[in-house]
């Protein structure tokens, strides 16, 4: 089994491989927002340019493993950033989340948050437990957000304390 080499900062680079990931997760369903196919473009745009910041896992076969961003968010106040985590799926490489996580909170400090948010699908049992398992806590619910097919689906909002 794979095992995580280093955590580091995303590049350009880093995009086709974050697209796999991403795409893989959407093709098997059920755990993120996203429902269609999203392009290396994609990832460059909304977390490698956009995000403030954006880490990669990278294996021990020099490939990445999983990525993890953190937004500034004018939805819940200056000091709260929404967080994104995407894990590739075959092979699994444990301790991804965990290990993304804490550059993830030292980027956020860094930049001055006092919170991260998380919005986790009510369907998303693992990523329910992941954010769970860190140290978030549940905030809110925001109720029957339609997918693409018009079938309601919770988002659960969940909240980590950076101080």
């Amino acid at each position: 089994m794979p095992t995580i080499k280093e955590i580091r900062p995303a590049t350009a680079s880093d995009a086709p491989q974050m697209a796999v990931i991403l795409n893989e997760i959407i093709a098997i369903g059920g755990t993120t927002v996203f429902e269609d196919p999203v392009s290396a473009d994609d990832m460059i745009r909304w977390y490698i340019d956009a995000a403030h910041c954006c880490h990669v896992a990278v294996d021990d076969q020099d490939q990445i493993a999983g990525f993890q961003t953190l937004e500034r968010s004018n939805n819940y106040g200056p000091g709260v950033g929404d967080i994104s985590s995407f894990a590739r799926q075959t092979p699994v490489v444990r301790g991804v989340g965990t290990a993304l996580f804490a550059a993830t909170c030292n980027a956020g400090r860094a930049a001055g948050l006092d919170e991260i948010n998380a919005k986790i699908r009510a369907d998303n049992v693992p990523g329910l437990a992941y954010y769970s398992k860190v140290g978030f806590r549940d905030h809110s619910v925001i109720e029957g957000t339609p997918l693409k097919d018009g079938t309601p689906v919770d988002r659960i909002v969940k909240r980590f304390p950076l101080g």
